[in-house]
Formats: structure tokens, sequence, C-alpha cells
């Protein structure tokens, strides 16, 4: 079986259990077609050594104005990052500080607290020793009258 398409010709050749073949068979172009594709690059143009060391300076001027742009862009980005690592270290001393503040605080109220259990504890042992004392001096009468 063939089949045309326009300048385009599709055989059949062998029809086997894997696949399908066919053969495509190009008409020849058209003698007023231009061809898409040139076969020889257009030729340069013959510059003057005027024109290539002007188009070289040019050029050198541009790739050092980029390089210089690049350069102050790097510095410029060194430069913020590091007022952003002070300004984390100011935060970090910050939060430091009110940490120690904090911590301070704490053991102060802790030793207030612990100076007033000693002071109650010591003024129940006082209390304890009064009460002994007068334990033993009435049974230290109540044995000296058995006797």
């Amino acid at each position: 079986m063939a089949s045309s398409c326009g300048d385009i010709l599709v055989k059949e050749i062998d029809k086997r259990a894997s696949g399908q073949a066919f053969e495509v068979i190009l008409g020849a172009p058209a003698p007023d077609a231009k061809g898409e594709f040139p076969l020889f690059p257009p030729k340069k143009k013959d510059l003057s050594l005027e024109e290539i060391e002007e188009t070289r300076g040019c050029r050198g001027e541009e790739r050092r104005k980029s390089h210089e742009a690049e350069v102050l862009k790097h510095l410029a980005d060194k430069r913020m990052h590091e007022k952003e690592v002070q300004r984390k270290a100011m935060e970090e001393n910050n939060f430091s500080k009110i940490a120690e503040e904090k911590l301070n605080q704490k053991m102060e109220a802790n030793k207030e607290n612990k100076e007033a259990l000693q002071a109650a504890m010591s003024e129940k042992d006082k209390k304890l020793e009064e009460v002994r004392a007068k334990k033993e001096t009435k049974e230290g009468g109540a044995e000296t009258s058995e006797n």
C-alpha cells in the first residue's frame, strides 16, 4: 500500500510481528523554492585595524565595568552579612544578659527563702528545747518528790 501527500510518497515495505517498515520518498524541490539553510556561511566583511581596536576597546571597557559592578556587589553583600552577624551577636548578647539577670534574681529569691526557712527552723528548735527543758524539770521534780 502506498500513499502520497504533496511531495512525499510513503510505501509500506514489510509487515512483521515486531512492527512495520516504511520507505519515505521525498519529492524534488520546486525550482523557485529557496533553501532554508545556505550551503556556505555569509562572508565576513573585512574590518580595518581602527574598527578592530575600537571594538576591542568597547568590549574591554564593558568587561571592566561588569567586573567592577560584580566586585562592588560582592562587597555590598559582604557588608550586609557583617551587619547581620553583628546584629545577631548583639541580640544574643542581650539575651544572655537578660537570662543572667533572671538567674541572679532566682538565686537571690532562693537564698532569701533558704534564710527564712533556716530562721523558722531555728525558732522551732528553740521552742523544742524550751519544751524539753520544761519536761525535764517536771520529770526531775516529780522524781525528787517520789524519793
